[in-house]
């Protein structure tokens, strides 16, 4: 069916369909059709298509009693593909779409026990009995499932709030009194963010290995510091000093730009507001390996970040153990003892290394090093003046609200955009101007036709059009040395025009 309610289960292992509040099947997966037959893909009354009398209610009596009930399963039994009936453990729940309300079934098969050839002594009765292992695996697909989608759903809310957050930051004048106000929202959304990526974590079932593209360290640097470049820090001597031909190194943007900005939250509580904050840049290059109480790296080449501050230090007794899960001198609920161990375990992922130095009275430094390549980037810079262009891009994304704002950010920075709401229509418009389209910026999750399979015809059409892919979840797929490029949602404005600037400066130089 070609109605798009936006539940995301269009792939997935078992029956899911959706029913209107007259009881009407709406849209229906694959594994739905597969299992109850082609009837579920002409939009019946539910009751006309699979329900049975065993289950005693009519659907509707159904619906409404479970909006009632606080039990996750009910178990029902329906007409399957074939003539015959099967009995499913059936999750339901509702959802509100443009003033509609509207009710997702998701059924999940239960197996039946083959009765033995010959009684035995005091063995229970056999009939219809559960697959527990199976029950438990598909009560877990579902949640991840679920997790899936509400991370998405979370995801594009939050690229639209925090885009449009820092687009008035970038704006505004630095006195305005209102500053601190959005700067204090643009740091929740990306709190939010972390909460929403923590959650896609959970719900993956593999192993992602497209994280990571090749970058320039400098940009990072640059955003995370202007994060904390607000109003009610004005005694806070911020001094930047970055390599100009830094290496280029392979990393997840957002992870390794968390990192950074966890440690410089540390420096900045350390220096109490009054102090002075030195973030430096370098390469370096190793022809043995290097073993010393501070760093153990493989020979190679490196880009260091070195993050000191001159605040009141960590206790001798206190500095071994800073990388070590859930421990903390900090009081207060919200110190976990986390910190350090994320950003360790953030570095580690990339197969690099961090460090940590106090000599007493001279505050602490922090040493990131990171596996390079003597290949360099172009330093792009984060100031919007110096991200602007001209080219023509075709935007995709079926959310309007991260249509618009993206659409809104690239106009303005002298972006010509054709902006569709569909893969289909975004096929439609490539077909009829191929040459004019410099870029295609495209979600990777909408509904019929996907970002991936747009990605392919496209290439099929003309394999060296540059293209950018944007998910707040789900990363490219391919060949584990394709260098595709990718954003993740939620994004500030900065790091999408500087991704796009990357994106047409690297094609033109191929």
């Amino acid at each position: 069916m070609n109605l798009d309610l936006g539940f995301g289960l269009d792939h997935a292992g078992w029956p899911a369909f959706v029913v209107d509040a007259s009881g009407f099947v709406r849209q229906a997966n694959q594994s739905a059709v597969q299992t109850f037959g082609t009837v579920m893909e002409g939009g019946p009354a539910l009751s006309a298509s699979i329900w049975t009398l065993e289950n005693e209610v009519t659907p509707e009596e159904f619906v409404a009693k479970s909006e009632r009930s606080s039990a996750p399963m009910t178990l029902l039994t329906f007409r399957v593909k074939g003539g015959g009936t099967a009995r499913f453990n059936t999750y339901l729940c509702s959802q509100v779409r443009d003033g509609q309300k509207f009710y997702l079934f998701q059924a999940f098969r239960l197996v039946e026990a083959p009765a033995p050839s010959s009684p035995v002594e005091g063995a229970k009765p056999q009939g219809f009995s559960h697959d527990t292992g199976t029950a438990q695996r598909q009560k877990l697909d579902c949640a991840l499932q679920l997790a899936r989608t509400v991370a998405l759903d979370f995801n594009n809310a939050l690229t639209s709030i925090l885009g449009h957050a820092s687009w008035v930051l970038t704006r505004m004048e630095p006195s305005h009194p209102w500053r601190n106000s959005l700067s204090e929202v643009a740091k929740a959304a990306q709190r939010a963010a972390e909460i929403a990526e923590d959650l896609a974590a959970f719900s993956r079932q593999e192993k992602d290995t497209r994280a990571q593209t090749q970058g320039n360290l400098n940009d990072l640097v640059r955003l995370a510091v202007e994060a904390f470049h607000r109003p009610g820090l004005p005694q806070v001597l911020w001094t930047l000093q970055l390599e100009k031909q830094l290496f280029s190194v392979k990393l997840d943007e957002a992870k390794i730009k968390q990192a950074f900005t966890k440690i410089l939250d540390n420096a900045l509580e350390a220096v109490g507001g009054d102090g002075r904050i030195t973030v430096r840049t370098y390469n370096q290059s190793f022809e043995t390996p290097v073993q010393s109480a501070a760093i153990r790296l493989p020979a190679g080449n490196y880009v260091c970040v070195e993050i000191s501050d001159n605040g009141r230090g960590i206790p001798p007794n206190v500095l071994p153990r800073v990388f070590e899960p859930f421990y903390t001198t900090k009081n207060g609920p919200e110190h976990r003892g986390l910190g350090l161990a994320w950003v360790y375990g953030i570095i580690t992922n990339h197969d690099g290394t961090v460090s940590v130095t106090s000599p007493p009275g001279q505050g602490t430094t922090v040493r990131v090093f990171l596996p390079a390549q003597k290949k360099k980037l172009k330093d792009q810079g984060t100031r919007i003046e110096n991200l602007r262009g001209h080219e023509t891009i075709l935007l995709v994304d079926n959310d309007e609200m991260v249509l618009s704002l993206a659409e809104t950010v690239l106009t303005s920075a002298g972006y010509k955009v054709w902006a569709a709401t569909s893969g289909s229509r975004a096929l439609e418009l490539f077909h009829q101007s191929a040459a004019e389209i410099d870029l295609v910026i495209t979600d990777l999750v909408m509904p019929n036709m996907s970002g991936r399979e747009l990605i392919d015809r496209i290439r099929f059409l003309s394999p060296a059009k540059p293209i950018l892919s944007i998910s707040g979840y789900v990363r490219p797929s391919g060949k584990e040395d394709d260098d595709e490029f990718y954003l993740r949602k939620p994004y500030t404005v900065q790091e999408l025009l500087r991704k796009v600037r990357q994106v047409l400066t690297q094609s033109e130089a191929s």
